[in-house]
């Protein structure tokens, strides 16, 4: 069955985690236990810009909901601000056990699962892909990416596990391919993640491919739009890594994220598919049109209610702020969770650090002039990432800190969330340090 497929989560990418401006209000979080102020989860009152910022959005229409979660080092909670409805319509409130559809938040985990393959020698950080995926032993690379497929250059070196992780493997996305090859992956059924069964201006229609191996190999018979190790591209190497899982780990990639992750975590409401009973647990998505919210994306009737052909490691994830933030909370931990250790200390201070190729460059890009990490950006003592429907989620080890900010609408550029959200939490912090 044909369905709509996209992931721009990369749009509006400068607003996450800009280094000054998260640090300045990090500093003043320094010293601020978030449980004190307020004993309930609900810290709006001590939050006053941030609860503002979503007064804005939720109070002027704009989105149905707009849930902040803060926590603080092991503390098994996180506090909120904010709140709203599923849908607009909706009698129901949001509250951390809310599902949200979290793109492109899926790939840090993605990555951890690859650093915990690491960790376990199954496979290596500079390890070629051939090695492991042989239909990627010798890729060519377009002479124009722009031009004809049959234009093509050898590859000068091979593509990486690093290279993967991190984007800059030369491999294309569908929202940033172009010409040719951008048909040839709808052609393909190499997509991003699902967006809705209704018909959406300017998305192609595309069938993806059966299964994950067959979406390999499809990848694997197109070009690169660069030299492997050359450039930042935001990039499908991320669901590719879902591949890599398997093969390296002998299972399937949702049971190992089962397995690994969600399990030990009680992560019980991350799901790749939408359970019919917990339908109503799930938030609508809107499409932003001129400026008014549109439904692309009903949860009655939600595309995700239909089980993939591909368990999308790059965008396919649907989560709540309390299974995500327990993710978190893990990454915090530097691997342990409630005393146990879910994967090793060194494979989370690799994965959350900077491990960028020495070559690559970012200028241009939205990580220009920062680091990144297994499937996330790595800024300091940040690490984290954003999905196509405005959530985000990161993490500060240096403040022993996590935040995530949770609603849904696309695409993200269409309003300044994530500037605003950033802006909100300095003023407040810098109220509450001054007091």
């Amino acid at each position: 069955m044909a369905f709509r497929n996209f992931d721009n989560s990369g749009l509006s990418r400068r607003a996450l985690m800009r280094g000054g401006a998260y640090a300045a209000a990090g500093t003043a979080l320094a010293g601020l236990p978030l449980g004190r102020a307020i004993a309930a989860h609900d810290v709006s009152e001590a939050w006053t810009n941030v609860a503002a910022l979503v007064e804005q959005y939720v109070g002027g229409n704009k989105v149905p909901n707009l849930l902040v979660t803060l926590g603080s080092g092991q503390e098994d909670h996180a506090h909120t601000v904010g709140g709203g409805k599923l849908g607009f319509g909706s009698g129901t409130e949001v509250d951390q056990d809310s599902l949200y559809r979290i793109y492109s938040m899926t790939k840090p985990i993605t990555g951890m699962a690859i650093m915990m393959l690491i960790d376990e020698g199954k496979i290596g950080l500079d390890q070629p892909l051939g090695e492991i995926i042989p239909s990627f032993a010798a890729p060519r690379v377009l002479v124009d990416p722009a031009g004809s497929l049959d234009n093509t250059v050898a590859a000068e070196r091979p593509i990486t596990i690093r290279q993967l992780l991190t984007h800059t493997s030369g491999i294309g996305y569908i929202v940033n391919a172009e010409g040719p090859l951008l048909k040839a992956y709808a052609d393909n059924g190499i997509v991003g993640g699902r967006v809705s069964r209704l018909p959406i201006p300017g998305l192609p229609e595309v069938t993806p491919a059966p299964n994950l191996e067959v979406w390999t190999e499809r990848l694997a018979s197109l070009p690169l739009i660069a030299q492997p190790g050359a450039k930042w591209h935001y990039s499908a190497s991320i669901d590719l890594l879902g591949r890599v899982v398997e093969v390296a780990s002998g299972m399937e990639f949702e049971a190992f994220l089962k397995e690994r992750f969600f399990t030990p975590l009680g992560m019980d409401s991350t799901f790749f598919t939408l359970p019919k009973d917990q339908i109503g647990r799930m938030t609508d998505n809107y499409g932003i049109l001129n400026g008014l919210p549109l439904p692309i994306d009903p949860a009655k009737n939600s595309i995700y209610l239909d089980t993939p052909t591909i368990a999308s490691g790059g965008g396919g994830l649907i989560s709540s702020a309390r299974d995500y933030d327990r993710f978190m909370r893990m990454l915090l931990g530097r691997g342990k969770f409630d005393g146990k250790r879910v994967m090793g200390e060194l494979a989370v201070r690799v994965g959350t650090s900077n491990i960028l190729p020495k070559a690559a460059s970012t200028e241009g890009s939205w990580v220009a002039g920062q680091g990144f990490g297994a499937g996330g950006r790595s800024v300091g003592s940040t690490f984290g990432w954003g999905g196509a429907a405005g959530t985000l989620a990161s993490v500060d080890f240096d403040l022993n800190m996590r935040v995530g900010l949770y609603t849904q609408y696309m695409p993200t550029e269409s309003y300044p969330i994530r500037a605003d959200f950033l802006k909100a939490i300095m003023k407040d912090t810098a109220a509450m340090k001054g007091a």
